[in-house]
């Protein structure tokens, strides 16, 4: 739902025109479709600007030929956003973003990918196999797509954070709750300093990244620039949210490795949050550059 709302459907809102959002986000809003955004490719994922999936236009219409991995909403989207090249020397200006929709003749959507974590979240394969698309279907103007991915991918990373801040919170008072039930020795587990000090440590990150996060929400909000902001929540946030979870689940003994329990569940959903939306070290490259290095 946060990746329909919050980070796909903006990109109709803010790039797309009268009449494309006129067409698609009333029923964007009411949930009869559902959104999805292809960027991530087989043999690229960090690195955009050396996707393979093209778009020649031919006419009236564009034709789209390409495949795409690790798609969250790919099997249930009614419409995907998908970055195409469109030709051009310079990779930053060969991109172009355009919206199919799902029963589009050449438009495959693959098997369901078996995840780690998430597994309520369908992430599959997409193909696009001489895909047409009325060029009406184009989202803003063609080669501009790196810079409206660029844009928008500042959100999407604090999606990232506040998710990951609101996770850390959720299994710090799951623990919290389990360590004055659990007895040991003949007194809850709370009670032992060793528990104590994890639970502290925890509780203390939390707080700091709420802090953090705040900040950044009223800033975000009033429109400025965050480039670098939203590249170190996503950094900080999702990272955070692993040291919090691991130490955590320590706490439950055996019952941590139980599926039956949240902060497994929290355990395995956690890892992929320094990964997607631009891994942890792909921040650091971003917030070097924002820093002037």
């Amino acid at each position: 739902m946060t990746l329909h709302s919050d980070v796909i459907v903006p990109y109709l809102h803010e790039f797309g025109n009268a009449a494309q959002k006129a067409k698609w986000l009333p029923k964007c809003a009411s949930g009869e479709l559902v959104t999805a955004i292809a960027m991530t490719e087989p043999s690229t994922g960090s690195d955009l600007a050396a996707l393979r999936t093209t778009a020649r236009r031919e006419g009236d219409e564009y034709v789209l030929d390409g495949a795409k991995t690790f798609i969250s909403n790919g099997t249930l989207c009614d419409l995907c956003i998908v970055a195409a090249k469109t030709g051009g020397e310079d990779p930053h200006r060969s991109i172009s973003l355009f919206v199919v929709e799902a029963d589009r003749p050449g438009f495959v959507k693959g098997k369901k990918l078996a995840k780690m974590g998430m597994a309520s979240q369908d992430t599959s394969e997409l193909f696009f196999e001489d895909c047409r698309i009325p060029a009406s279907n184009l989202l803003g103007q063609e080669g501009l797509g790196f810079f409206m991915l660029m844009r928008k991918l500042a959100q999407e990373r604090l999606v990232v954070g506040v998710a990951a801040q609101a996770g850390a919170a959720q299994v710090v008072a799951d623990t919290v709750r389990y360590c004055k039930e659990r007895e040991a020795f003949g007194r809850p587990i709370a009670k032992f300093q060793n528990t104590q000090f994890e639970l502290v440590d925890c509780a203390t990150e939390v707080e700091v990244g709420q802090a953090f996060l705040d900040r950044l929400l009223v800033d975000h909000v009033a429109g400025k620039h965050l480039v670098k902001e939203c590249s170190m929540s996503k950094l900080w946030h999702s990272e955070m949210l692993g040291r919090v979870v691991d130490r955590c689940l320590q706490l439950f003994g055996g019952y941590g490795y139980m599926l039956e329990y949240p902060v497994t569940r929290a355990y395995m959903d956690a890892r992929v949050q320094r990964i997607y939306a631009g891994t942890s070290e792909i921040m650091k490259v971003i917030i070097a550059k924002q820093m002037g290095l």
